[in-house]
């Protein structure tokens, strides 16, 4: 991103006396320290890099990156853990099973339309935010017992994404898949059309059941046709099962991308395969500007990173000021990318790893992206793997290109996470719906003291450290107890366990056919309640356009970056 941002992980902004003091603390620092290499008797001394130093005094915060970044990677060992098979899939994963078929209880889509109920509605956001709106909005018109017209796309937002549902997603075979379910149409009927104008509406977040009832169906009744506006997170994350099955047929079975972006996402992963001898890594980095911005975190680039982050913060109105240090100690700021090699490399993924990296413009550029390739030489991205004119149709894009980047993610061996956002969650859900692949999300909270720290200790211990942090994040069945958890990251009424003798039960609640199994009592890590922004349902009519959009506190709206088209 040229010489003035590169300039920045050089401690441009420190003062001549304090630059001097630093230089004198890490010749100290190489004297005294142990090198972070395996920690036995008879290894061979390592090269110390200024690479590994800590340090704490403001803007020298992260990481002091060393010129050669070659000298990083020679301080790791070709492998940090015994972890073995168990990295590239969890062994209880045979055990559960996606299962999202309607139950008795479920009134299907014949017997639950009303005429003259039309639902409409205006997904917005990036490519995953609009993917949960559609989801959503098939729950929303069975609630409502409405038709519900194929979902409108956000084209006006930052990514200016012209590219409408059909263009991204089998328009057909999201309807007949859901026939049974909730009638869907193209679009309003001719006489509808010409005579109902759609009455504009926005619900509040969270929005229950009870809560759609109050606010939308007397309009709905009364008006015929409603259009729900900035539909993203707009229903309840808890819902009774037979609602949360229904998610998950929209989800895992009715939207499928089409042909044109299954194929050449299939391309992809065919080409990681065959590089990678079979399995790979697929890293969704999430480590661009917009991201950076949002989260309100500091990685070290002085007063001019400060300056930039700022100004893109301005974007949002309504956004807090936030404190970079409590954000990180409460573990809410992505890792760098140096720090995601170095947790990867810590549980145990050697050097020969290949792994496909799903980011947008990374903040630093190839400076900042030196160190994790030193790491995981084997470096690739959609745009190494394909040539300009077979993405030629993509590009234009942003939506279609992270089509692309989900299918190749959805698909590899093992999936890293990097701040938890849309696109990570779904990914994540998705994985544990077909069999629990191997999907790693950092331990934030812990891994940031950890980083900071590790000049500190032997590699051996480094390792250590980060295999017990990161138990409870590697994607196996038992990381989130039943009710808690965002619903799209931890389907859990979707995934049914398997029994001897008898039917399988949902880990989130038990079938009829197994109420004399005593539920799994799983256990929650570190986690936190996605829902707790959740709206009571107010008493009183339907606007038409006044209800105010909710603060960020919950995460939620982070810009999907991971739909940005890389320059």
């Amino acid at each position: 991103m040229g010489s003035r941002q590169r300039r920045r992980y050089h401690g441009g902004c420190v003062a001549p006396g304090l630059a001097a003091l630093l230089l004198l603390m890490l010749s100290f620092h190489c004297v005294l320290s142990p090198p972070l290499g395996d920690g036995g008797r008879n290894d061979p001394p390592r090269p110390q890099s200024p690479t590994f130093m800590s340090n704490n005094l403001g803007e020298l915060r992260r990481n002091v990156l060393a010129a050669d970044t070659n000298v990083l990677a020679s301080n790791v060992p070709g492998d940090g853990s015994k972890m073995g098979e168990d990295l590239w899939g969890s062994g209880a994963a045979n055990d559960f099973y996606g299962c999202s078929n309607a139950s008795a209880e479920f009134a299907g889509a014949e017997a639950n339309t009303k005429s003259n109920r039309y639902l409409m509605i205006e997904a917005s956001g990036g490519l995953n935010q609009q993917r949960i709106g559609i989801i959503d909005a098939v729950v929303a018109a069975h609630i409502l017992k409405a038709t519900l017209v194929i979902p409108k796309l956000d084209q006006k937002s930052f990514w200016e994404d012209s590219s409408d549902f059909a263009d991204i997603f089998d328009a057909d075979y999201f309807i007949s898949s859901l026939s049974k379910d909730v009638k869907i149409i193209q679009q309003l009927p001719d006489m509808i059309r010409k005579t109902s104008l759609p009455y504009k509406i926005r619900v509040p977040r969270k929005c229950t059941p009870l809560c759609y009832e109050n606010r939308v169906l007397p309009a709905l009744s009364k008006k015929n046709v409603v259009q729900l506006t900035k539909f993203d997170y707009r229903v309840s994350n808890r819902l009774d099962t037979y609602l949360q099955k229904l998610r998950c047929r929209v989800n895992y079975h009715a939207l499928r991308f089409t042909d044109t972006i299954h194929k050449m996402g299939e391309m992809l992963v065919q080409r990681m395969r065959e590089k990678s001898s079979g399995r790979f890594i697929a890293l969704h980095l999430r480590f661009e500007p917009d991201m950076l911005a949002f989260s309100g975190c500091y990685f070290g680039g002085g007063e001019t990173e400060r300056r930039e982050l700022g100004t893109i913060r301005k974007r949002w109105e309504n956004l807090h000021q936030a404190d970079p240090d409590r954000e990180r100690r409460h573990g809410k700021c992505p890792l760098t990318p140096e720090e995601v090699g170095l947790m990867l490399r810590a549980l145990g993924f050697g050097r020969d790893v290949h792994m496909y990296v799903a980011s947008g413009d990374v903040y630093g550029g190839k400076e900042t992206l030196a160190p994790l390739k030193a790491l995981f030489p084997n470096f690739y991205s959609k745009e190494t793997l394909a040539s300009k004119e077979e993405l030629e149709t993509f590009l234009p894009f942003s939506s279609r290109m992270a089509a692309l980047d989900f299918v190749v993610c959805d698909q590899s061996s093992v999936f890293v996470t990097n701040n938890n956002g849309n696109m990570a969650r779904m990914l994540a859900g998705r994985r544990r719906y077909f069999g629990h692949k191997g999907t790693i999300r950092p331990n934030t909270r812990k891994l940031n003291s950890l980083f900071l720290n590790r000049t500190s200790m032997s590699w051996d211990t480094f390792a250590s450290k980060v295999q017990t942090f990161q138990k409870g994040f590697m994607g196996e069945p038992n990381e989130v107890e039943p009710g808690r958890g965002g619903f799209y990251e931890y389907p859990l009424d979707c995934i049914c366990q398997k029994t001897k003798g008898i039917a399988g039960h949902t880990i989130g609640h038990l079938s009829k056919d197994a109420t004399n199994i005593t539920k799994n009592h799983l256990t929650y890590r570190e986690g936190r309640d996605v829902d707790f922004m959740e709206q009571t349902p107010l008493p009183g009519g339907s606007s038409n356009e006044t209800e105010s959009d909710y603060r960020h506190g919950n995460g939620l709206d982070i810009p999907e970056m991971d739909d940005m088209i890389s320059d």
